[in-house]
Order: structure tokens, then sequence, then C-alpha cells
């Protein structure tokens, strides 16, 4: 007969592999379904219910869609025309992303079994198309109406909520806002207004609550998308006159000097911007010459075209929104075709085709990579 505490123990050593041997097959399932490399994630956008596109990026840079997942809100039916409507967070552990069609900010953990919804909020204006974040901040820009710019606070479990006396006015109403980003202390709040032909700045206390907009005079007309970059110089683009620019921001005012003054792509309608290479090089999508043009960073701030016609790349038709993926090893572009072309970025700063991705609705917006 056997010993009774020997047979208790062998039950729960039994027990003990039982719950091993399923943690090992979970782990399993997930690395099957995540696998090596990274993340992509896009915007559905679409009017009866929002949602995120998941895609898996390989070590060779190439994308396969994943799944959706709900964002909890709506979106516009339409392209948003913002940069920064999706962004995963520094540290990787969240993804946000608004609903421009309900007035939400919606916060995702990334898990190893993909993203999963983890809040919902009021935006704190109308038609939020931008987000930003730094710590346990997040600020959005709301486009509709007079726009304005309002912020959350991100707990450990990434749930957001309103900061109390955190939203301010831009320069005026109807400024057609383009995107807002933190500078890389998060001391600063950036945002720049297509309809005004300006730039503002806001200085973010201990508490990060905003002061009011230093409302700056852009190098060129028509500010869309931008970039910092790994020295602290903003590089923006300008639409209306086929242009980047870059400046000085100063730490303590927010002030902006302009270093390189309306450099030329020599393409047409650069709009949205994104830094590759290790920090070495900005590109911008080019959307009416279907085109990525690139430019070389000088550590002082100054930008050296890549290709003397400013064609780095072709894309699909329209392109808009960037994302990078393995320390800007890899850039994508979405096109407005319902495509994502990939390419590999290369040493001296070329993009090398990869093979890219099809079937993103007409809707889609954003595109953010880890």
């Amino acid at each position: 007969m056997s010993h009774p505490r020997r047979s208790l123990l062998m039950r729960g050593l039994g027990a003990l592999a039982i719950v091993l041997t399923l943690l090992v097959s979970l782990a399993a399932g997930a690395s099957a379904k995540l696998g090596p490399g990274g993340t992509v994630y896009s915007l559905t956008n679409d009017a009866s219910g929002n949602a995120l596109i998941v895609f898996h990026r390989a070590n060779d840079g190439t994308l396969t869609q994943l799944e959706m997942v709900s964002a909890g809100g709506l979106g516009t039916g339409t392209g948003l025309g913002s940069q920064g409507a999706v962004i995963v967070s520094d540290d990787g552990q969240w993804v946000f992303a608004v609903d421009a069609g309900s007035n939400q900010v919606s916060s995702f953990a990334i898990t190893p079994y993909g993203p999963e919804l983890v809040s919902v909020v009021d935006s704190g204006g109308m038609m939020p198309t931008s987000v930003t974040q730094s710590g346990n901040l997040l600020y959005v820009l709301n486009a509709g109406g007079d726009g304005n710019i309002s912020g959350f606070s991100i707990d450990k479990t990434g749930t957001l909520t309103a900061l109390d006396n955190s939203t301010r006015p831009l320069s005026g109403s109807a400024t057609n806002p383009a995107q807002i980003s933190f500078t890389q202390d998060g001391r600063t709040l950036i945002v720049a207004e297509r309809a005004t032909n300006s730039i503002d700045t806001y200085r973010v206390d201990s508490h990060g609550i905003p002061g009011d907009p230093n409302v700056q005079v852009s190098s060129g007309p028509v500010p869309f998308g931008f970039a910092i970059d790994r020295f602290g110089h903003l590089i923006v683009s300008e639409a209306g006159t086929n242009t980047v620019s870059s400046y000085g921001i100063d730490r303590w005012t927010g002030n902006l000097s302009v270093i390189g003054a309306s450099l030329v792509t020599n393409q047409l309608a650069p709009c949205w911007v994104t830094i590759a290479g290790n920090g070495r090089y900005v590109y911008t999508t080019d959307a009416a010459s279907n085109a990525i043009t690139g430019y070389r960073i000088i550590p002082n701030g100054n930008l050296i075209l890549l290709n003397q016609n400013g064609l780095t790349a072709s894309t699909g038709a329209h392109p808009t929104d960037m994302a990078t993926g393995a320390n800007g090893r890899f850039l994508y572009a979405r096109n407005s075709d319902g495509t994502i072309s990939a390419y590999r970025v290369g040493n001296d700063g070329s993009l090398s085709p990869l093979a890219g991705i099809s079937g993103l609705p007409a809707s889609a917006a954003g595109l953010a990579g880890n």
C-alpha cells in the first residue's frame, strides 16, 4: 500500500506538470501568432466602428495582417489628413488611437497575444486626429470646432484619465491643424496649423499642464507633418511650397529658430514626415507625386537631399502616413489605394522595396510600428 504523503506528493507533482505543460503550450501559441520581429498598426477609421489593424513584421521587414481589434469608438469613414492618429508608447507597452467620429481616444495594452483594449475616453473636444505621449502623459489634438489640445494621465494599466485644466486653444478657430507631438524631454508640445501657416508651442509644467500657445510663423506655407531628430531639432514638411524646414527648439521658452529654411523636395505635396536609419535620415511622403523624398540629417540640424531629384522611392497611389520598425531599418508608407509600401533602409539612406501589402479599407488612417 502506498504511503499517504508520497501519494499526495505524486498527485501534486502531476498537477504541476499539467500546469507547466499548459503554460508552455500557451507560450508556443503566442509565439506562433506573433513570431519574431515586430508589429505595425493602422486604423480602419470606419464610421460604424473603429478598429485597430494589426500587422506582424517579420525579421525581413515584410508584413502579414493578423487581426482587427475593436477600438470601442467610431471613425469618420474618410481620411483624417493628419499625422499621429495611432502611436506606440515610448516603452512599447501601449498603443493609443483616435476615434475621430465619436470624439474619443482609445488605449490598448500590448500583450504576448496582441493588443487588448484598455480604455476609451472623451477626447476633450471635437474630431481628435492626432495623439502624442511622454511618460505618463498623453495629449490629443482636436481638429474639429474651434480646435484645442487636451491632456490625460496614463496609469500602470494603460487607462486614460482626463487631466484637469489641461485643455488649451490653438492660435484661433479654423486653423486646420495636422499634428501634435511632445519634444524629447516632454517639456514642450508642438502643433502644426496648416490654414494659418503657424507652428504653436506649449510649455508643459511639472504637473503636465501646458501654458498658452506660443504662435510662431512657419518658414514655409502649409506646415503639415513633423518629426524631432535625435539632436532635438524640429523637421517640418511644407505642403504649400513642396519644401521641408528644420528648426532649433529653445528648451526653456519653446521658441523656434530656423536652421534650414524651406529646402526643396523636388516632388509634390510633401506632407507626412518620419525619421529612420537609426536617426540619421528623415523622409517625407509626397502625396501628389507617389513618392518618398529622403534627406540626411546633419548634427547641426541642416538637411541634405539624398537624391537630387527628390525621388528616393516610389510608392502606391497618394502616400500618406509612414512608420518605421527595427530601430529604423525598415520604413512603411500607407497609400490611399489601400496598400502599404515597404522598404529596407540602407546605410546610405537609400530605400530598397520589399513586398508590400494590400486590402486596407479606403477609410484607413494612421500608421505606427515597433
